[in-house]
């Protein structure tokens, strides 16, 4: 599993071009992000929670209406970095799960698959199920959670 994180457009591009297997980018550049998957062929989008603000009256999950059809059209499933919830602790965690939170409801609501992604924990199958059911996936979204 190999996570790109490049800022380069044309050299993001060259990279996805070499490379083989399950592609993973991420950024967190909302609009870089929407670029990618409008025009790039990779698998999941991650989408990192942990240094956004929100707005006054809604919150900034880095994931919209347009970016769900964008990647239902493309077939690109959504990633939540788990790093970021086991790492974080009271408010910042409480944030970060309700932005999880938003975005579960639009992909259930477009049919998009998601996945949990972490490099530093490992976590059971049974763990990471529970979890999603616990933020509101439904059961056909669990079934290949990671």
């Amino acid at each position: 599993m190999k996570i790109l994180t490049e800022k380069n457009f044309s050299k993001l591009k060259e990279i996805i071009k070499k490379s083989k297997g399950d592609l993973i980018f991420s950024s967190n550049d909302d609009e870089f992000n929407r670029k990618v998957i409008e025009k790039l062929p990779i698998h999941t989008l991650l989408i990192n929670q942990l240094h956004r603000k929100d707005y006054s009256k809604q919150r900034n999950s880095g994931f919209n209406q347009v970016m769900a059809k964008i990647a239902k059209k493309a077939k690109i499933s959504i990633g939540i970095n788990l790093d970021e919830i086991i790492e974080s602790k009271g408010s910042k965690k409480a944030k970060i799960l309700a932005r999880i939170k938003q975005n579960i409801k639009l992909t259930n609501k477009n049919k998009i698959k998601m996945k949990f992604i972490s490099l530093k924990f490992k976590k059971d199958e049974r763990d990471l199920k529970a979890l999603g059911l616990a933020l509101g996936m439904p059961t056909w979204m669990t079934k290949n959670i990671f």
